[in-house]
């Protein structure tokens, strides 16, 4: 039996004759769940999110973006984001060993997403190691723990995705188990923990095991035969399965959720790029995303501009979408949200203050390095103070920079005095950058104005 409040809510998060994004590492981020949604999907699943980076983050909710940040204290970076857009269809998947960790994180994000998902079976070398993934085929009683744990305690839908057994009866005989449990659904990848996605899929074993239980499969593996939408249906009626979820075939073209045909590639990119902006996303996901979509149109000429790319505007100014990104960025600078005063906040003064023994006589100021204040090299702080050095004939300035706990504070020294910032940065030239910031307002090279508005100076 499912837990009262998972049964209530299983009635409007329903597995059955559903098409799924399936949980994809770096490409089920916000931006694309939420495009998923909109070119059809039902239901979309996150990322693997492995249990204990949800455990050691700090959960916010986002103003400006209207969404809900789980947000990793030590360098101010997003572990997951999640917007009310797609809540009644979301699925979080853990990666998890341990059933007390694993319920720690279901308590920290029930209320954020519909169903929460154990991932057993990931083959990878990172999650086999870890007891995580398909692992926990090897380890039944585990495994079992681990739902009973959450089953037993959280108001949403469980459900685990798993791999099948080379022997069929295996197979059945493991799902039969958790089915007993009060699991929701249970989604099948169709190869076994040893074979890859050049293997072909065993559908015949989907369908072995779906006519032995009652809960609802979610069928998985098919994306060497589906190249369009009707091909997920007939994948579906080839395994028997109450619904199909879509790894790689969405990954290149995430239109194949829609009914009518797939949409140009450069339309989706498009699409996908705005979200990335209107949430936010970092570039580095941004452009792994998009290199996975055009795999081999990345050896054109306007694939390796784009492999070039760094920052999110360069990525969007290839699809003419840079004025946009610059806007929207300013837009949400003006309105208070900065990634790096999100880190400040929660770091505060960073590692524990007697660690740092900082001369009295040194001026300090809480000033943040924000790269994307500079586009040129020659506009950054360090390169404006050796400048003045030079037209004044002073000595060029000199950096002692500390770490503790992988931050890093810079002591600057210039012309008699000693500048540092008391934010702490994730690197050591972004700290040396920081201490030229409040070297160069001491000095009067800098308006304070100015750095105020851009989310330099920090509250």
């Amino acid at each position: 039996m499912l837990n009262k409040g998972a049964k209530l809510l299983s009635q409007r998060l329903s597995y059955c004759d559903k098409i799924i994004l399936a949980p994809m590492v770096r490409i089920g981020t916000l931006p694309m769940r939420l495009l998923a949604l909109k070119y059809g999907a039902d239901i979309v699943y996150t990322e693997e999110l492995i249990d204990f980076k949800i455990l050691k983050s700090i959960r916010m909710v986002n103003d400006v973006l209207n969404t809900v940040d789980f947000i990793d204290p030590s360098d101010g970076s997003v572990v997951f984001r999640t917007s009310p857009l797609e809540k009644e269809n979301l699925v979080i998947q853990i990666g998890t060993a341990c059933p007390k960790r694993a319920l720690r994180v279901a308590q920290m994000v029930e209320k954020d997403v519909s169903a929460i998902d154990i991932n057993m079976g990931c083959p990878k070398e990172f999650s086999i190691k870890g007891g995580m993934g398909a692992a926990l085929l090897s380890d039944p009683e585990r495994a079992k723990s681990i739902l009973k744990a959450l089953l037993d305690h959280v108001s949403i839908p469980v459900t685990c995705k798993i791999r099948i057994f080379p022997k069929v009866e295996d197979t059945v005989k493991l799902v039969k188990e958790f089915e007993a449990l009060g699991i929701a659904a249970i989604a099948i990848h169709g190869r076994t923990r040893d074979e890859r996605p050049q293997h072909p899929v065993h559908p015949d074993v989907i369908r072995a095991v779906a006519k032995e239980i009652s809960i609802p499969v979610i069928a998985n593996g098919g994306s060497r035969e589906i190249a369009r939408h009707s091909d997920i249906l007939k994948f579906r009626e080839e395994c028997g399965a109450s619904s199909v979820m879509i790894a790689r075939a969405a990954e290149w073209n995430v239109s194949i959720f829609r009914k009518g045909s797939m949409l140009p590639l450069d339309e989706v990119i498009t699409e996908y790029l705005k979200l990335c902006v209107d949430f936010d996303n970092s570039a580095h996901n941004t452009k792994y995303c998009v290199q996975n979509m055009l795999r081999e149109l990345q050896e054109t000429p306007r694939g390796k501009i784009f492999l070039e790319s760094q920052t999110l505007e360069q990525i969007c100014q290839i699809w003419d979408l840079g004025d946009y990104c610059r806007r929207k960025q300013l837009e949400y600078q003006q309105r208070g949200m900065f990634s790096r005063r999100e880190a400040a906040i929660l770091i505060q003064d960073g590692p524990e203050k007697k660690k740092i023994k900082l001369d009295p006589d040194i001026i300090e100021k809480n000033v943040a390095f924000v790269r994307a204040n500079y586009k040129e090299t020659n506009d950054l702080p360090k390169s404006i103070l050796h400048l003045h050095a030079n037209k004044n004939s002073l000595k060029l300035p000199t950096y002692e920079t500390c770490g503790e706990e992988k931050l890093f504070r810079s002591v600057i020294s210039f012309d008699g005095k000693r500048y540092t910032s008391s934010f702490w940065e994730k690197n050591k030239k972004f700290a040396e950058q920081g201490a030229a910031l409040v070297c160069l307002l001491h000095l009067g090279l800098m308006d304070e104005k100015t750095l105020s508005e851009n989310g330099s100076i920090l509250e």
